[in-house]
C-alpha cells in the first residue's frame, strides 16, 4: 500500500521557509506523489518528492543532536521495535503495550467526532519512525469514521520501516513524509489530535517543536507529548539508572519541559507513563484576534 501524498493534500501542505501554498510538477503512481518537485508559489523554493516520499526540510538545519540522532536511527531502523519490546520490560518493569496505552489515552480518540462540511479527520504524529502506533491508534479509533493518519519524520531508515508495516496490513488513510518538526510543512490548525514521542528532547530547539505542535493542532484539541524522564516518585536500582543514563546520552538533563511550553498552552497536565517516561497533555485556545487599527 502506498503511502505519500495524495495529488489532493498537496493544498494542506506548505513550504516550510515561507508558509507559502505548494504546487506538485512531477509523476504520479497510483494517485500518489511518486517524483518531482513541490514548488512553493510564494519563495519559489521546489521541495523534492524522492521514491514516494516528500521531503520538507533544509538538510543544513538538521545538525546538532538532531543529526546525530538520525544517523543512529537510520543506521538501526531494523533493530529499533524489537529491541523497544525488549527493553522496556527489562529496565522500567513495565511492558511496552501498557506504556504505550498510557499516552495514548491522552489523545482521546474515542472522543473525535465527524465534521460537520465532511472533512475527514485528521490525526499527526512527528516523529513516526516505524509505526509502532499506528495499529493502536487504529484500534482506538470509532469504526467507520473517516480518518487520516499524517507521520513525519527526519530518518528515511525508519520511514523505510514504516512503509513495509503498512504494505504487510491494512492502514488505510497513512500519509508519510519527511519533515523537521522545528518547521512543520502544515497550515496551522489542520490537525483533530498530534503525537510526538521519543523525539522533542533531543531536538536543538525543542521550544520551537512544541510551539510547531500547538500551532498546526485545531484549538481545543489534545496535543500530546512523550519522551525520556526519570521517575523521581520511585525507588529506581542502580541498573535502572544506569540503563536510563545510557538511553540518555544525548543530555544530562532529560526531563518533562512543561517550562518551554506555548504561553497561552491551556489544560496541561504531565505524567509518568513508566519509569522513564513522562507524557505532557496540553491544548491551545482559540487565536487572540488581532485589533482593529485606523
Amino acid at each position: 500500500m502506498s503511502s505519500g501524498l495524495k495529488a489532493g493534500d498537496v493544498p494542506l501542505v506548505t513550504c516550510p521557509d515561507c508558509g507559502g501554498t505548494l504546487v506538485f510538477h512531477g509523476q504520479e503512481e497510483e494517485g500518489r506523489l511518486a517524483w518531482g518537485w513541490l514548488r512553493c508559489g510564494g519563495c519559489g523554493e521546489p521541495w523534492p518528492v524522492k521514491r514516494g516520499l516528500a521531503r520538507l526540510y533544509r538538510e543544513d538545519a538538521v545538525r546538532g543532536t538532531d543529526r546525530l540522532m538520525r544517523v543512529i536511527y537510520d543506521g538501526l531502523p531494523a533493530l529499533h521495535d524489537p529491541l523497544t519490546t525488549v527493553l522496556t520490560p527489562l529496565f522500567q518493569s513495565v511492558s511496552e503495550s501498557k506504556m504505550r496505552a498510557g499516552y495514548l489515552r491522552r489523545l482521546e480518540l474515542g472522543a473525535l467526532r465527524p465534521h460537520a462540511d465532511g472533512t475527514p479527520l485528521r490525526i499527526l504524529e512527528v516523529g513516526v519512525g516505524a509505526g509502532a502506533n499506528l495499529p493502536l491508534i487504529r484500534r482506538e479509533l470509532v469504526t467507520g469514521q473517516e480518518v487520516e493518519v499524517w507521520g513525519v519524520d527526519l530518518s528515511e531508515g525508519m520511514l523505510g520501516r514504516c512503509q513495509q508495516r503498512l504494505r504487510k496490513g491494512r492502514y488505510p488513510g497513512v500519509r508519510l513524509l519527511m519533515a523537521d518538526g522545528h518547521t512543520l510543512p502544515f497550515r496551522a490548525g489542520l490537525f483533530d489530535r498530534v503525537l510526538s514521542v521519543g523525539g522533542i528532547g533531543n531536538y536543538r530547539d525543542p521550544a520551537a517543536g512544541l510551539r510547531e505542535l500547538g500551532r498546526v493542532a485545531k484549538p481545543g484539541t489534545p496535543v500530546v507529548v512523550v519522551d525520556e524522564q526519570l521517575d523521581a516518585g520511585r525507588r529506581l536500582s542502580l541498573f535502572q539508572r544506569a540503563a536510563f543514563r545510557a538511553i540518555t546520552f544525548y543530555t544530562r538533563d532529560a526531563h518533562c519541559p512543561r517550562e518551554l511550553l506555548p504561553s497561552r498552552a491551556e489544560d496541561v497536565l504531565e505524567e509518568q507513563v513508566s519509569p522513564f517516561f513522562y507524557c505532557l497533555r496540553f491544548r491551545m485556545p482559540e487565536p487572540v484576534a488581532a485589533p482593529v487599527t485606523g
